[in-house]
């Protein structure tokens, strides 16, 4: 299953965190133009490489479907960004 919501907490150098939810198919609608070219840059690589094109894809696709649950946490000095994806 895909991502649908990434969401992205900054604590501020004073405390106060900062939260913003971004859903992920509006922006992969918006930047598809993007995805396409992405995708056909891919398909010239893993030629160029000699690498199974079919193969390569299916092991992006299964990156993506493995990526809801994950939790990112920075932390420097006092400031900290917490990026969650589900």
């Amino acid at each position: 299953m895909m991502p649908q919501l990434v969401t992205v907490k900054m604590m501020r150098p004073n405390g106060r965190p900062i939260r913003i939810w971004v859903p992920v198919l509006p922006v992969l609608l918006v930047l598809s133009p993007l995805v396409v070219l992405a995708a056909v840059v891919a398909a010239v690589a893993c030629l160029v490489y000699r690498i199974s094109l079919l193969r390569a894809f299916g092991t992006g696709w299964r990156i993506m479907s493995a990526l809801p649950g994950t939790r990112v946490d920075v932390e420097h000095g006092r400031a900290a960004v917490l990026v969650s994806i589900r």
